[in-house]
């Protein structure tokens, strides 16, 4: 049984590629998450007015990638103390955010939080909140990267590479 999470790392085409390389996920899903207007566009998220975070979602089978180690993995791929920003990219739009669908994954998200925050010396800019909506982005978002190897991503390719290694089986 799969479950899933949704998570805000700036440009969301450069997270979704980031995460689809870590074996264990299943599937993602690039989007705009806890706006307040309906069905937004890309367009509409770009002016920073919808209150909208460019997300991802992500599917991940739990016996092989845990919820602990993704989101180890996915504070590898942000500045966890940068507001609004990551990379060159500015803007509410490209805040960092963990969203969940299910309470009991709090403990976890806490957990790894906390640990992470005790590597700054200032407070970490992500947020933890319930996942309020979700609209998927127009289809030339999804796997933007996968369909435009040379398109624009604030990620260090490097990184691509770390995430396909990051959980080898056992």
């Amino acid at each position: 049984m799969s479950k899933q999470i949704y998570l805000a790392a700036g440009c969301f085409w450069g997270a979704e590629h980031y995460l689809k390389q870590i074996r264990g996920v299943l599937f993602t899903e690039v989007g705009f998450a806890n706006g307040h207007t309906a069905d937004p566009t890309y367009k509409e998220v770009y002016t920073d007015t919808t209150g909208y975070a460019e997300t991802v979602r992500v599917e991940f089978d739990p016996s092989v990638l845990s919820l602990e180690l993704l989101l180890q993995l996915y504070f590898k791929s942000i500045d966890p103390v940068s507001v609004n920003q990551q990379g060159e990219d500015r803007g509410t739009r490209y805040r960092t955010g963990i969203y969940y669908t299910e309470p009991s994954d709090l403990e976890v998200i806490r957990r790894v939080y906390d640990s992470v925050a005790e590597m700054y010396d200032r407070p970490l800019a992500v947020e933890v909140k319930p996942l309020e909506n979700f609209y998927r982005a127009e289809d030339y978002h999804q796997d933007y990267l996968e369909n435009n190897p040379d398109g624009y991503c604030h990620l260090p390719r490097a990184l691509f590479e770390f995430a396909r290694n990051a959980n080898p089986e056992s």
